[in-house]
């Protein structure tokens, strides 16, 4: 008898911006969302600590094909720093390693803004995802070895300084992909000769999504129906109506692209792995990268050479 096939999911398509809460890990987010929409496929654009909270997209089906341009966009973090203590994970979940009874003042903290922002070297945590021969740093300071990770450069657009009290110091970051705000609570804390690290973390951004995309767990949790009463009928597109509506469309993701708008048969051409010329007077000639909607729908990302349009990668959706 033929072994009955795995249930695969629904083919649905979009992003979650999820409001992430403290304590939620990024892996456990996906799995929550993509079993509530009952999704084929999910995966998300950036990963956010457990003790942060904020901003999470999430990918289901073919948006997941759009993941690096949401990974590569920038973000705005807005954390506290706590001044006085460093601790070995450079946030609030290890131990404290080195204390100080200095606390600065705000004009000492703001003389180092400027040193903090443009292209900057930084060293990621010692508890991070960063690779070294093999291992994640995080599998190797967990058995207490020392990581001897190497300064890499990040971009950071504007780092401000929101309230500033004994204690502690709120800033507002915009930085680019790649950077350890929790890096930037130890530097800071060591140029100042206090210490300091990461009391709490929000990210608020992640280009091109804003606040204004954000859902909670609860208004998602909300939006799922209950099961069908017994002898009740139901049409199965139905049942998810009022969650998918809390869906951002695919296309969102890729507001840093061109985008060309064709008609059906060119877009038939296209699915098909074709390429086309493309006409119109804001058309480009040339793109490495653009993306081809027909009637608002993403069709293909692809390059403009020459006028002419040659898919690379196609959707569905």
């Amino acid at each position: 008898m033929a072994r009955r096939g795995k249930k695969k999911g629904r083919p649905v398509s979009g992003w979650v911006v999820l409001d992430k809460p403290v304590g939620l890990g990024s892996t456990e987010a996906v799995s929550k969302i993509k079993w509530l929409f009952h999704a084929e496929k999910a995966g998300h654009a950036g990963t956010l600590d457990p003790l942060a909270s904020g901003m999470l997209p999430i990918a289901l089906g073919e948006a997941t094909k759009t993941v690096p341009y949401v990974q590569d966009g920038a973000k705005v973090y807005r954390f506290t720093v706590a001044w006085g203590e460093e601790r070995s994970t450079d946030d609030l979940e290890g131990p404290v390693t080195k204390t100080s009874e200095k606390r600065p003042s705000e004009d000492e903290v703001r003389a180092l803004l400027p040193k903090y922002t443009g292209v900057i070297l930084q060293i990621p945590p010692q508890f991070s995802a960063i690779k070294i021969a093999g291992e994640r740093a995080y599998d190797i300071a967990r058995e207490g070895a020392t990581v001897d990770i190497p300064p890499r450069e990040v971009e950071i657009a504007r780092l401000d300084i929101v309230s500033h009290e004994a204690d502690k110091t709120v800033f507002e970051i915009e930085c680019g992909k790649g950077t350890y705000v929790r890096s930037i609570a130890r530097d800071m804390g060591r140029d100042l000769g206090c210490f300091g690290h990461i009391a709490e973390l929000r990210r608020t951004e992640v280009y091109p999504f804003t606040p204004d995309d954000f859902v909670t767990l609860e208004e998602l949790e909300a939006a799922v129906p209950p099961p069908p009463a017994e002898g009740e009928e139901r049409m199965p597109g139905d049942r998810f109506a009022a969650l998918d509506d809390l869906l951002v469309e695919t296309l969102a993701a890729l507001e840093s692209l061109p985008q060309v708008a064709v008609g059906d048969d060119a877009a038939n051409r296209i699915r098909l792995g074709n390429p086309v010329v493309i006409r119109g007077r804001d058309a480009p000639v040339e793109a490495d990268e653009a993306c081809i909607t027909a009637r608002g729908r993403l069709v293909a990302i692809g390059a403009i050479e020459q006028g002419m349009f040659k898919p690379k990668r196609v959707f569905t959706c």
